[in-house]
């Protein structure tokens, strides 16, 4: 994936975006952990740049959730102590 240059955004458009749908991902790991990812999207620019066919191209600001559950016993560290008390 090539990275984008920054005066690619210049004059980009900033664009408002609600959430429909957001799912997550789940991946069985061969320790028998399972994974769960979800992709949440934090921003979008249209960029004044187009693809071949004519598309605009959006730049996106994301981030990945990731937790890990169902983790076998014998993976999991000793508990440590609560550094806080919860608020």
């Amino acid at each position: 994936m090539s990275k984008i240059p920054k005066e690619a955004f210049t004059g980009a458009q900033e664009i408002d975006f609600s959430e429909e749908k957001e799912f997550w991902n789940t991946y069985q790991l061969e320790d028998g952990t399972t994974l769960k990812v979800k992709l949440v999207l934090r921003g979008v620019k249209r960029l004044n740049k187009y693809e071949p066919d004519g598309a605009p191209i959006y730049a996106i600001n994301s981030m990945n959730v990731v937790r890990a559950v169902n983790v076998p016993p014998e993976l999991k560290a000793k508990p440590k102590k609560r550094e806080m008390n919860p608020v």
